[in-house]
């Protein structure tokens, strides 16, 4: 069986909104399907995910898509309350 990963790292300028996109982004109770493990960290200002999927190559591009689509709602929902 195929193993794909992939560490995916955002730097933000900010450590704050570091911690508020990777707590965003890291549901408090997500179940993965069979195979898929997905980690998000914050460390120093930088998001950090770590991806690994067994086998299913559409399955791994489609967690990569939905994580980056979540980070840029995250993110616009920030920008939105920094202007209120």
């Amino acid at each position: 069986m195929i193993e794909l990963e992939a560490k995916i790292v955002l730097q933000y300028d900010e450590a704050k909104l570091a911690a508020a996109i990777a707590k965003a982004v890291s549901p408090d109770n997500f179940k993965t399907p069979s195979g898929l493990s997905i980690k998000t960290t914050n460390e120093a200002g930088k998001v950090i995910t770590q991806i690994e999927c067994y086998g299913k190559f559409p399955t791994f591009i489609a967690t990569i898509d939905d994580l980056l689509f979540c980070v840029s709602i995250a993110e616009r929902a920030l920008q939105m309350t920094r202007k209120l």
